[in-house]
């Protein structure tokens, strides 16, 4: 199996939820348990740097929420985020620092580690976003099989996850280009690209190109060719 394990994605000391990860093998282990450690996590945040405006909702007061945006409980918004106009926050979620989440953008049951962006027209449900990773324009993380089915993630070999809802797992610096659908169960590998309009499914390697199903090449490759 590619690397696929916490460890291998994710830089723990660039999120709050740091502790939510700790003993953890695979990252979505912990989808079952956000909602309960934003409610541990909240009350324990200092008052002189984060706000609750209301009920297991908690923001830094140096973060940007605008007033058109909808914050459900439980959430978290970590310092000098950004919550733009109409942004659709269901609960579940963390949003780590300096993360943007834009107009239109919807967020359910997910963790975004710090400086995350996901600016434009985005759906992310079910979902991990690691450090600086970046959703493009109209992205978004299909969280559902059509037949309902529990998800596998399918790499080298097939690991069930127990679950009727994962979308994905972005490792750090992943970039998604516009208008793709990252199916149920992708897990993409740090540092990788993913060319715009794409259908992603199932595990792609770190430090990678994927230009469509065919063809996944390594960005040293990639670049010599350019």
């Amino acid at each position: 199996m590619m690397n696929i394990e916490v460890k291998d994605l994710l830089d723990l000391n660039r999120t709050i939820a740091k502790e939510l990860f700790e003993g953890v093998q695979y990252p979505w282990e912990v989808l079952d348990d956000i909602s309960d450690f934003i409610l541990k996590l909240g009350p324990t945040l200092p008052e002189d740097e984060f706000y609750s405006p209301k009920e297991n909702v908690w923001i830094a007061k140096d973060a940007e929420v605008f007033e058109s945006a909808y914050i459900g409980a439980p959430c978290i918004i970590d310092h000098n985020a950004e919550v733009r106009h109409c942004a659709f926050i269901r609960g579940s979620a963390i949003v780590g620092k300096n993360c943007v989440v834009g107009n239109s953008v919807e967020l359910k049951n997910v963790v975004l580690f710090d400086n995350v962006q996901t600016p434009h027209y985005n759906y992310v449900g079910d979902s991990i976003l690691g450090y600086k990773s970046h959703m493009g324009a109209g992205s978004i993380t299909s969280n559902v099989k059509s037949d309902k089915s529990l998800v596998v993630v399918k790499g080298n070999e097939e690991i069930p996850t127990k679950r009727k809802k994962f979308g994905a797992v972005l490792g750090d610096f992943v970039e998604v280009g516009c208008n793709s659908v990252l199916n149920p169960g992708t897990v993409i590998g740090a540092h990788t690209n993913i060319y715009p309009t794409s259908s992603v499914r199932g595990v792609i390697p770190e430090n990678s190109i994927y230009k469509n199903e065919r063809t996944v090449v390594p960005k040293r490759i990639a670049n010599k060719q350019i």
